[in-house]
């Protein structure tokens, strides 16, 4: 029985985790403000350190800077980079990635 019992919370665990690692779904017309902005607003380029990968739900270096999302009609509070020619969109409060537009 404590075996069936600690089988079940793992797979409890490792669904509420995959689940938070999905990306934040954007409506399309948020992802086309999304994209409109980051091209009126140009950022340097960005230096990532050796061995990182963006992947949503993996925190964003901190030597990486990013930029709040200001633009008007977009109401999320998420923060952006642009590496490898790919939106990020971060998470200003975990700095985890949260969604990466192609």
């Amino acid at each position: 029985m404590l075996i069936r019992k600690t089988l079940l919370a793992g797979a409890i665990f490792t669904m509420a985790g995959s689940a938070f690692a999905q990306d934040v779904i954007l409506l399309p017309e948020e992802e086309v403000v999304v994209r409109e902005y980051v091209v009126k607003q140009p950022r340097p380029q960005v230096v990532v350190p050796d061995g990182y990968s963006v992947v949503v739900g993996e925190p964003l270096p901190d030597t990486i800077e990013v930029t709040p999302i200001d633009a008007p009609g977009y109401t999320r509070q998420y923060e952006y980079v642009v590496i490898d020619g790919r939106t990020v969109l971060i998470d200003p409060a975990t700095r985890e990635v949260v969604k990466v537009l192609d």
